[in-house]
């Protein structure tokens, strides 16, 4: 009998590193189970990559400079790529989704390792949908190199959990966020504020999800969760989930009745997130000078007070105030999470928080 081909155990292995780094995510047991999620995945992918390579006849050893006739070698084995090397042979884009939500990881593991191992479930929070985007690129990945019978689908499944399924599980997700360590929120922000706008809102760099939770009828033939693919969405259905907002969390279908500023946030219920959000001191100043830079409504006793950016702000007649939308706070958490943007924004120089 033929002996396998050697793709296929770096292959196994791949499948076999994918699978443990998720049951390590979703067990409320393990105290560092962000970090260990991080290091497998990095094993499965740098096994994926491998894999492909050897199937295709790549070879991945580094090759000596003085003679590249003869190879690298390390306490008496061939020096093989590194998962960066393997992501910029695989991606050629610098700027391909896939690659940077890989190297993102790569340079988070390097933090998490040598800095902020006690970090892990507050970190795991803030870039959760960066990791279910990293699993997911593995997921197509496998697949479309190996075919379906590869497939994790039948392995994994959807973690039950609270969450953002509920107010306070929310708010308490929420708090753990802006726990992170000021050095961890600045390099976030300052990877972020690096990459070209249609990279940083691609799903295969971070997986942003809205839930509509609705009661449906019994199917025997249907699964419980039902995901419909952005592509496969109508126009019309695109614009109203669109409409839905940017903040990725949970909505609950519920009857409303109609309500003055429903959406809105006042000035300091606004600057709070935008100052949780960012690693840099925000004050009620700095959101003055934002709106005054950016002009999203008139001066303090304008004769229009009503001419407004309604993307951004809208004028309260019965209250004689204003009210700031959510897409305003996203706008300046984006700005403001580099220090040229802050500056830009507000006019002030970045301060970081104390720590």
């Amino acid at each position: 009998m033929p002996r396998p081909a050697r793709w296929r155990s770096a292959l196994s292995a791949a499948r076999d590193e994918a699978t443990l780094a998720v049951r390590l995510y979703n067990d409320p047991g393990q105290s560092r189970a962000f970090e260990g999620f991080v290091v497998h995945m990095h094993l499965a992918w740098l096994y994926l990559l491998q894999a492909r390579f050897a199937r295709d006849g790549i070879d991945f050893r580094y090759r000596r400079s003085d003679d590249p006739r003869r190879f690298v070698t390390v306490d008496g084995e061939h020096k093989r790529w590194e998962l960066v090397r393997c992501a910029e042979e695989r991606w050629t884009d610098l700027n391909d989704p896939v690659r940077r939500n890989l190297e993102f990881f790569v340079a988070l593991r390097n933090r998490i390792e040598h800095r902020h191992a006690s970090t892990d479930r507050n970190l795991g929070l803030s870039v959760s949908g960066h990791a279910q985007a990293h699993l997911l690129n593995f997921e197509d990945e496998l697949v479309a190199t190996f075919g379906t019978r590869y497939s994790l689908a039948g392995i994994l499944r959807f973690p039950v959990f609270v969450g953002t399924f509920t107010t306070d599980g929310e708010q308490a997700l929420l708090n753990l966020r802006q726990k992170l360590p000021a050095d961890l929120k600045r390099f976030i922000a300052d990877y972020h504020s690096g990459l070209p706008e249609e990279t940083a809102a691609d799903s295969r760099f971070e997986l942003r999800l809205r839930v509509v939770m609705e009661l449906a009828a019994r199917d025997s033939n249907a699964l419980s969760m039902q995901f419909t693919r952005w592509d496969d969405m109508t126009d019309e259905e695109r614009v109203a989930v669109s409409e839905m907002g940017r903040r990725g969390h949970t909505v609950i279908r519920e009857q409303r009745r109609a309500v003055v500023g429903h959406g809105l946030l006042r000035p300091k219920e606004a600057e709070r997130k935008i100052a949780a959000a960012i690693p840099y001191r925000f004050t009620s100043h700095h959101f003055l000078r934002a709106w005054q830079i950016k002009g999203i409504r008139p001066e303090g006793g304008s004769g229009h007070p009503e001419r407004t950016d309604e993307r951004y702000c809208l004028y309260d007649a019965l209250g004689r105030g204003y009210g700031y939308t959510e897409a305003w706070v996203v706008h300046l958490i984006k700005e403001c999470s580099s220090e040229e943007g802050f500056f830009a924004a507000t006019g002030r120089v970045a301060e970081l928080k104390a720590t």
